[in-house]
């Protein structure tokens, strides 16, 4: 993928082109303990949802760009394509737990659907139209979230710019935050409750105190480039970003 020079990449990098810090022996990243150090915190955020194993171990059966070059025309969209339907299997599968009856029974059969799109032929996997091919499994995602927060009748703040907005006093619980940009926006203390997060832009958020416990559709990665502490309440399946600081001392902030 290309990389663009910014807050997130230290350089400039285009597509289809090796990383200079990946390592030649193991596909390593040789600057991997220090990447925020480093000028990179987009790729601590970065994450592929396997799609990297599968396409290497699977579909190509172990072999790399690396070493058969000339593959590296499939690989390289194919990789993109297994990207798409792993991000959306992800979703699917937590959706699966929010909901039951005939509704979980369709999550199900997508979720075989979808996950039947990556065992397709490296060269079809390449020439998929992902967006006709995942869609219905989104709009899927999308219903079940609102049945999900039906009864907090929270906000819809869908797909908005709320870029460095002070929203510690605004009530978010069941608000629809999906692909919301939240960058540097103020949620100290906020309960996201039901909230839906997901592809929200969190970096450099303020989530100090928050409570996102019971979020939906959020991911560890998501955090990475957001800011909290100790005092942040998140799922229990979701990894507390190590970067993270402990509780704040001094005058309790103002919510």
């Amino acid at each position: 993928m290309s990389l663009r020079k910014s807050a997130d990449f230290a350089i400039d990098k285009p597509a289809d082109r090796p990383c200079p810090n990946l390592r030649a022996d193991d596909f390593g990243c040789r600057i991997h303990d220090r990447l925020r150090d480093n000028g990179f915190p987009g790729c601590v955020a970065y994450d592929c949802f396997g799609a990297g194993q599968r396409i290497t171990q699977v579909t190509f059966d172990g072999r790399t760009w690396r070493d058969h070059p000339d593959e590296a025309s499939t690989i390289f969209p194919a990789f993109m394509t297994m990207t798409g339907v792993h991000e959306v299997l992800w979703h699917l599968d937590q959706a699966r737990l929010l909901c039951e009856g005939p509704l979980r029974a369709s999550v199900v059969d997508e979720l075989d659907r979808v996950n039947a799109l990556g065992d397709l032929p490296a060269d079809e996997l390449a020439r998929l139209d992902v967006v006709p091919a995942l869609t219905p499994a989104m709009d899927l995602v999308k219903r079940v979230s609102r049945l999900a927060r039906a009864d907090l009748h929270g906000p819809d703040l869908a797909g908005q710019s709320l870029v460095g907005a002070d929203l510690r006093r605004t009530d978010l619980r069941g608000a629809n935050l999906r692909s919301t940009t939240l960058l540097g926006a103020d949620l100290r203390r906020v309960d996201l409750s039901l909230a839906d997060l997901a592809g929200a832009d969190l970096r450099a958020a303020r989530l100090d105190g928050a409570d996102l416990s019971g979020a939906l559709f959020l991911r560890t990665s998501s955090l990475e480039s957001a800011q909290g502490d100790a005092r942040t309440r998140l799922p229990t399946n979701v990894r507390r970003p190590t970067h993270w600081a402990g509780p704040r001392r001094g005058r309790p902030e103002r919510k």
